[in-house]
C-alpha cells in the first residue's frame, strides 16, 4: 500500500494550513498540491460540471489565500476542513444556479476522472478514491442512495425520505450504517498502511 496516503490526502500538516491562511507563498502551494485534485473530484461530483467546479475551487482558494476562512485546529483536520468547504460551497452554487445549468446525474467515473491533472493525479489521492469507490460498491445499494443524496446533493434526511417515499427513521439509520462502514473500511486502511 502506498505509505504517503495519510500525509498526501489525510494528514496534511495542520502548520501549513496555519500558514497558509497568514500568507505563507510555500505553505498556501504546498496546500493546494496536496488536496486540490480531491476537492476537485468532489466538487466535479457535486456539480456535475468541471468549469463550475473549478469556479468553486479558486474562489475557496482565494478565501484562503486572502484569510476571509481560516483552518482552526480544534475543528478537525486540514483535508476535512478542506473537504467541508468545498461541500458546502458546491452545494450552494448547486442550489443557486438556474436548472437548466444543473446536472441530474453524475457517474462515479466522471467524478473519478474529474481531477485538475486528469493522468497527473498522485498515486496517494488514487489509493484513497480506490477504497472510497470499493466501499462504497460494497454498500447495499439503499445505504448507498441515501449517502450520495445525502453529501453530493446536500439533502437532509427528511429530505431524502421524501423523495424516496421511504420513512425518516430508515433513511437515517441507512446513513449512519453506511457512513459507520465508510469509516471503518478507512480506518482499517490506514492501520494497515502504517503496520505495512
Amino acid at each position: 500500500m502506498d505509505s504517503t496516503l495519510p500525509q498526501a490526502a489525510s494528514a496534511i500538516d495542520p502548520k501549513i494550513a496555519a500558514r497558509a491562511g497568514k500568507g505563507d507563498h510555500l505553505a498556501f502551494s504546498q496546500l493546494y498540491d496536496q488536496s486540490s485534485t480531491v476537492l476537485f473530484s468532489l466538487a466535479v461530483r457535486i456539480l456535475g460540471s468541471r468549469e463550475e467546479a473549478a469556479e468553486v475551487l479558486q474562489d475557496l482558494f482565494v478565501d484562503v489565500w486572502r484569510k476571509a476562512v481560516r483552518y482552526d485546529v480544534g475543528r478537525g483536520t486540514p483535508i476535512a476542513w478542506l473537504l467541508t468547504l468545498t461541500r458546502s460551497r458546491a452545494i450552494d452554487r448547486l442550489r443557486t444556479s438556474p436548472p437548466r445549468v444543473r446536472r441530474q446525474n453524475v457517474s462515479t467515473d466522471d467524478a473519478e476522472n474529474g481531477t485538475p491533472a486528469g493522468q497527473f493525479e498522485s498515486p496517494a489521492d488514487q489509493a484513497l478514491r480506490t477504497v472510497i469507490s470499493t466501499t462504497l460498491a460494497d454498500l447495499p445499494q439503499a445505504q448507498r442512495h441515501a449517502i450520495e443524496l445525502s453529501y453530493y446533493e446536500g439533502l437532509s434526511p427528511v429530505e431524502i425520505a421524501t423523495r424516496l417515499s421511504q420513512p425518516l427513521d430508515a433513511v437515517t439509520a441507512r446513513i449512519r450504517l453506511g457512513m459507520s462502514k465508510l469509516r471503518e473500511s478507512l480506518h482499517t486502511y490506514w492501520e494497515q498502511d502504517k503496520s505495512a
